[in-house]
């Protein structure tokens, strides 16, 4: 199987890669730290896969298009994980977020993932098969005042992958919106507020997996998190401002 990971520096991304390699598939990692992917590579060639790399950052959009045409050269992958993604915050004095971060965060975490998912989604239409994975998060449930500008990025993505799965449905192309809660990593450890139920990548690389594997819509971890997450969205506005405070995630 031919697998595309983007973010694979990251830590779910590289949980996932190693993953799959064990099974001995044919990944392609995309990251920007060329030293972190490299090692990557080395990692999951002992364990069984195969690997080719692309160094580079999904923010410059016309070099990612270019990127999405050189891997449909050889047809669809069979599996994409849009997995690449950053986060800011309002700042320990609550000062605000800075629009330059705010930019470059929605370059990345929105405008670059729609852009690689329509390219595959095109090709795995007319193909007539693949998978596509969209990393979300549990904060689309609810906007989190210390993190707002990475909530609604990942209620985009949320609301991206639930639209174009029942469009790709009839097509043989499976969709799944990836909701993780708190996966340890240099990100989530920088993320003011709280982090209850905190998972290691590895364990959440095994649910997620595990998921695509059966094709779920929807796969958000961990509970109880997931389903308090849940709660904050269809309770009165009023309510879940007030448990947001409550539970210190700023506001």
């Amino acid at each position: 199987m031919r697998i595309v990971i983007t973010g694979a520096t990251g830590s779910i991304g590289g949980a996932l890669a190693r993953a799959y390699a064990k099974d001995g598939h044919s990944l392609i990692l995309q990251g920007r730290k060329a030293d972190q992917l490299s090692a990557l590579s080395n990692e999951c060639t002992s364990l069984g896969g195969t690997v080719s790399l692309a160094s580079f950052d999904l923010a410059d959009l016309e070099q990612t298009r270019r990127w999405c045409d050189e891997l449909l050269l050889d047809g669809a992958p069979d599996l994409v994980f849009a997995n690449a993604g950053m986060n800011i915050n309002t700042g320990a004095d609550q000062s605000g977020e800075q629009w330059q971060q705010m930019d470059a965060l929605l370059d990345l975490n929105v405008k670059s993932t729609l852009l690689l998912v329509h390219h595959m989604a095109l090709a795995m239409k007319n193909q007539g098969s693949g998978q596509l994975v969209i990393m979300s998060s549990l904060a689309a449930y609810y906007g989190l005042p210390v993190t707002p500008t990475y909530s609604a990025s990942k209620a985009a993505l949320k609301a991206y992958a639930e639209g174009i799965r029942g469009w790709l449905a009839p097509h043989n192309v499976g969709v799944t919106v990836v909701m993780p809660g708190y996966v340890s990593s240099q990100m989530c450890h920088e993320m003011p507020g709280p982090k209850p139920f905190m998972w290691p990548p590895e364990k959440a690389a095994r649910i997620i997996k595990q998921g695509v594997a059966k094709n779920r819509a929807r796969i958000s971890f961990p509970f109880p998190l997931n389903f308090g997450c849940w709660w904050l969205a269809v309770l009165p506005a009023a309510i879940s401002q007030r448990i947001v405070k409550w539970l210190d995630y700023g506001g």
